[in-house]
């Protein structure tokens, strides 16, 4: 017998196990908080715990089994299947890239690449150690992308970590060591589009797209003489190829192992969550709020578009952000690099500069920040990612009490930056801000504001700040001072404009330069 198949055996003998005793035990449950798999009965969680509030920023990071090719981008195993795209368009360099390195699928299949997929320099300690270091309160991995390729020890489904490639709990083994250090945790899934939907659908196939017209609904492109109309008792669920009634019940299982093994604050969910139906989806959410309940945890689930209702959920805008002050808390996940997700031989980082300033932005408007690196399929995190995370940590360890902890102002700032429209809703992610941008935060008591110049101001000059008192109400200011400095800061208040006269350039921040405004 299999590994895999013991693993089965073992957890069918475990869930009977635990029905009897929950049946055993359930008057003794009646005093905890349970919700029903209703949207009515969800929305009576509270979604927007004050740990998340203060948290500001945490990591997670696209790695797994498509890293392995380590070129154009983190849909290899999606564009590797087509034949006929626009060699110049999205996903066109792939096809004729794998034709020429591995032979084509023919040859060369995406499961071939499991073997190939070592993680051979992945220790979890380190990476805990980087996460916490760069000042993220919350980490974890894309529990499970596109692919259908999971990154846990799995029962549920058969291509996992701990039994193929790496036979390591990757999961697992990151969940232990970011909780060690009292990091809270997240694991994202981006697997809804995984079911093969397109098999009776002729004009999805394989060798007719071009490009534009087709279908994300399904992750890897049918035909029949393609791996992914496989039948094959493992591989079909690999590439997806089961009925789709049993493809969604598969889909909540892994969901629900997640959360019962690990124990996550946070689930996470990419698009097409609206592929998923709505029975499924509520029977999630519950599960994930119980369990965690029951658990003392206080746990929030994350979403896209409109793919929850945004009563029981955070709303996460891709690579973007809100142009205001939002009425929730919200997420934004965005890349360390210039562009893609996954590593690839043409991978950028972005600057520490540009990262930060754009993060306090969203944190003016009530956001927290979940910034995605790149790990090389080896688990090697490449020294450039970690200079530009070491930079982070840097500017937040030195400005803390002006990031953790912090709420929204009575407006989150005002500038000359141009903030170009995010296809995914909002703003953009790569706004770039100067000196003459400025943002602001408050302290719980509302007793101090800070404010955030997104530049380096020029040394001795009057800088006039706007929205910071409100003389109708009687405020008082009694002190300003620069964080991360001691140098005495020279101020005057007329009507509602704060004047500060800023001091050496080298007692101020060339990323953003953070000063103090204290209230009687």
């Amino acid at each position: 017998m299999n590994r895999f198949k013991l693993k089965r055996k073992i957890l069918l003998v475990i869930t009977i196990t635990v029905m009897i005793n929950s049946c055993n035990s359930k008057k003794a449950n009646t005093n905890k908080t349970i919700y029903d798999s209703t949207w009515e009965s969800l929305a009576t969680h509270n979604i927007e715990p004050e740990w998340f509030k203060d948290s500001k920023y945490g990591i997670y990071f696209h790695w797994g089994l498509y890293t392995v090719p380590e070129y154009y981008d983190e849909k290899y195993p999606r564009w590797m299947y087509f034949n006929k795209l626009d060699p110049k368009g999205w996903g066109g360099p792939v096809p004729p890239y794998h034709d020429s390195v591995y032979g084509g699928p023919k040859a060369f299949n995406y499961h071939d690449f499991v073997p190939k997929f070592k993680a051979e320099k992945f220790n979890a300690a380190k990476w805990a150690d980087l996460f916490a270091a760069s000042g993220a309160k919350f980490a974890g991995p894309v529990a499970q992308h596109h692919d259908g390729f999971a990154m846990w020890d799995s029962d549920v489904n058969p291509w996992n970590a701990m039994d193929k490639g790496p036979k390591r709990d990757i999961a697992g083994e990151l969940f232990a060591e970011l909780k060690k250090r009292g990091l809270k945790t997240i694991a994202t899934f981006h697997n809804a589009r995984n079911s093969a939907r397109h098999a009776k659908d002729t004009t999805q196939w394989a060798d007719v797209i071009t490009g534009p017209q087709m279908s994300n609904d399904s992750y890897y492109p049918y035909h029949p003489d393609l791996i992914t109309s496989t039948n094959d008792p493992e591989l079909k669920y690999l590439y997806g190829n089961i009925p789709e009634n049993e493809f969604n019940d598969y889909w909540l299982n892994q969901v629900n192992e997640v959360v019962d093994k690990y124990a996550p604050d946070m689930i996470w969910f990419d698009s097409w969550l609206h592929l998923i139906p709505e029975k499924h989806l509520q029977k999630m959410v519950a599960h994930h709020y119980n369990t965690g309940m029951a658990r003392g945890q206080e746990p929030i689930v994350f979403y896209k578009q409109q793919d929850l209702p945004d009563t029981i959920g955070l709303l996460d805008i891709e690579q973007g952000g809100k142009k205001g002050i939002s009425e929730k808390y919200w997420l934004t996940d965005i890349t360390i690099t210039q562009w893609g997700w996954s590593y690839t031989d043409k991978l950028i980082c972005k600057s520490p500069e540009l990262l930060i300033r754009n993060m306090i932005d969203v944190w003016s408007k009530k956001g927290v920040v979940l910034l995605n690196i790149s790990p090389r399929a080896s688990g090697e995190i490449p020294h450039e990612q970690q200079e530009v995370l070491a930079a982070i940590g840097k500017w937040i360890n030195k400005h803390k009490e002006a990031v953790y902890g912090t709420r929204t102002h009575t407006t989150f700032g005002y500038g000359i930056a141009h903030s170009k429209d995010n296809i995914h809703g909002g703003q953009s992610a790569t706004v770039k801000y100067t000196k003459d941008d400025i943002r602001f935060t408050v302290s719980k008591d509302k007793k101090t504001v800070y404010v955030y110049v997104l530049g380096l101001p020029n040394e001795n000059e009057d800088i006039n700040i706007k929205h910071v008192i409100n003389s109708s109400e009687n405020q008082s200011i009694a002190k300003v001072s620069l964080i991360g400095s001691k140098t005495e800061i020279k101020w005057s208040v007329k009507d509602d404009l704060l004047t500060i006269t800023t001091p050496k350039t080298t007692d101020m921040d060339e990323v953003a330069t953070v000063f103090k405004v204290q209230f009687e």
